[in-house]
């Protein structure tokens, strides 16, 4: 199979548009670049280029990260935390992103996800119904301090 090749110049713009269009991480783009086969020093001379830049910023993404995937899916501390290590992120950047995230807003929507999820239940053993409501959380990545106290106040 025939492959189009590319000037670094190219890849360069390809790679502007890349974090352009959404906020990126290293790891990301670093794949990305990946796939183009360039040398070392190719890949090296881009990153360098997006870093100074502006077109790639570590916290920028842990930010808009955490914000997005709390307001928009709903996660829960843990489970960006988890997403975000996942990425190569740094503990104090995770921080830095968790700080995104009102306190008050986050109890909140644990309480209306608990409503929510409390009327789609046909579950009629309070017991294994306590137990899907805590996984189901859980999975969502809601501390279990959190959760726990959730559940008493639904008793």
């Amino acid at each position: 199979m025939h492959r189009k090749v590319y000037t670094v110049e190219e890849i360069k713009r390809k790679m502007e548009q890349y974090c352009v269009y959404q906020d990126r991480c290293h790891k990301e783009v670093e794949q990305k670049l990946i796939q183009y086969q360039l040398i070392p020093e190719a890949r090296e001379h881009i990153l360098l280029h997006l870093l100074s830049h502006e077109f790639l910023n570590e916290e920028r993404f842990a930010k808009s990260f955490a914000r997005g995937k709390f307001r928009i899916k709903k996660w829960g501390r843990d489970r960006i935390t988890r997403e975000l290590k996942f990425r190569d992120i740094s503990s104090y950047l995770i921080k830095v992103a968790l700080r995104e995230i009102d306190a008050e807003e986050y109890e909140e929507t644990l309480f209306e996800l608990v409503a929510k999820k409390q009327q789609s239940l046909r579950e009629e053993d309070p017991f294994k119904r306590r137990k899907k409501l805590f996984d189901f959380l859980k999975y969502r990545g809601y501390e279990t301090s959190l959760i726990n106290r959730a559940l008493l106040e639904l008793d």
